[in-house]
């Protein structure tokens, strides 16, 4: 199989995220070939809207398809993405890898003894300034990066109380598994994923769990607070091996702006980019003529980042060959330095990274 287009592909989660998959799949002139989903009306919806077959039963995807999109809540990540590399079909999980380290843990046990692969669906790592900030960190452009402080803080975003996002047995925690996993993702990819030494972290429930928590828009339905068992902001500090540390702030609400913004720190030059706007600079000084700062703004096109994944994803599974990104590994360290946070918050204490048990080999 050489042309991507060729790949036939089965949706796992037909809610609003496999639904924003499918768009783009269609827009790609990709055939979805099944979508499973344990709800009769998402099914019905979804056969309705997309003209295509679904089922409540996972294994009748599995045979149709040659690669899977799991879409899922947190918590049945492992369920249908280890199903599926067991059938040795390649996968697109959602992020992140699981709900919990353990799960983690088996799913890339899972993909090691498999024919087929898993990718990790961080689609941030394909906005294009990422993609020029990357580039310029591989040419020794910022010289060795020392620090980056990766926020993504919302005044207001709980994305729907009472619904499984707000349920830890679920999503397995709150905005730092939802939102937060983004900036962790971003900064240690930045980074170039080293190795981890000590994480410490304090996670907070101040909003959720309020009768009189006040919102202009909710993602979700607010179906109230009795059902909020997650923090909803966490501050974290990640050191590594070598130096290099992160300073991570997420928050689904805050009594603050909202901020979305990378700032990245190196010997030779920094940067700063804005997720929400785009707004990319690079910093810089030199002793050349007489003494003087340069910023450099970066414009890029727009692009939609989920599609390039997807294309991405669909180009190797066409290959036969694994993509070499958002690879499970990566994916699986951001899942214990999200279990060493809310363990650090627990126990009050900071976590040494060596204190990370291999709970599967």
């Amino acid at each position: 199989m050489n042309d991507p287009r060729d790949v036939s592909v089965g949706i796992i989660g037909l809610g609003n995220i496999g639904r924003y998959h499918a768009d783009r799949l269609r827009n790609a002139g990709v055939e979805i070939v099944g979508g499973m989903d344990v709800l009769p009306e998402a099914r019905e919806r979804f056969e309705r809207d997309y003209g295509v077959a679904t089922y409540e039963d996972h294994e009748e995807v599995y045979s149709i398809a040659d690669a899977i999109v799991v879409t899922t809540p947190n918590k049945f990540h492992e369920e249908y993405a280890v199903g599926a590399l067991e059938a040795d079909l390649d996968v697109l999980l959602e992020k992140p890898l699981a709900h919990s380290v353990e799960s983690a843990e088996r799913i890339a046990v899972a993909e090691r003894g498999s024919e087929g692969f898993c990718m990790v669906g961080f689609h941030n790592r394909y906005l294009p300034p990422i993609e020029v900030l990357t580039t310029e960190r591989d040419r020794g452009r910022f010289g060795d990066l020392t620090h980056i402080d990766a926020n993504y803080v919302r005044r207001r975003g709980i994305p729907g109380r009472g619904s499984w996002f707000t349920s830890r047995e679920i999503a397995g925690g709150g905005a730092l598994i939802d939102i937060g996993v983004h900036a962790l993702d971003l900064a240690l990819y930045m980074l170039d994923f080293p190795e981890i030494a000590e994480v410490s972290g304090v996670a907070r429930s101040e909003f959720g769990t309020r009768e009189d928590y006040t919102y202009l828009q909710m993602w979700g339905d607010d179906t109230g607070h009795e059902r909020f068992d997650v923090e909803d902001s966490v501050s974290a500090f990640i050191r590594c091996a070598d130096g290099q540390t992160i300073s991570l702030e997420v928050a689904w609400a805050a009594n603050r702006p909202t901020d979305d913004e990378f700032v990245i720190r190196g010997t030779d030059a920094g940067a700063r980019f804005d997720r929400a706007t785009g707004e990319t600079t690079l910093y810089e000084t030199s002793p050349d003529g007489s003494a003087h700062f340069s910023d450099t703004e970066i414009q890029t096109r727009e692009r939609d980042a989920h599609a390039t994944e997807q294309e991405v994803f669909l180009q190797a599974v066409a290959a036969g060959t694994p993509p070499g990104q958002n690879t499970v590994e990566q994916a699986l360290t951001v899942q214990r330095v999200i279990d060493a946070i809310y363990r650090s918050s627990e126990e009050g204490r900071s976590i040494r990274f060596t204190e990370q048990p291999i709970v599967a080999e």
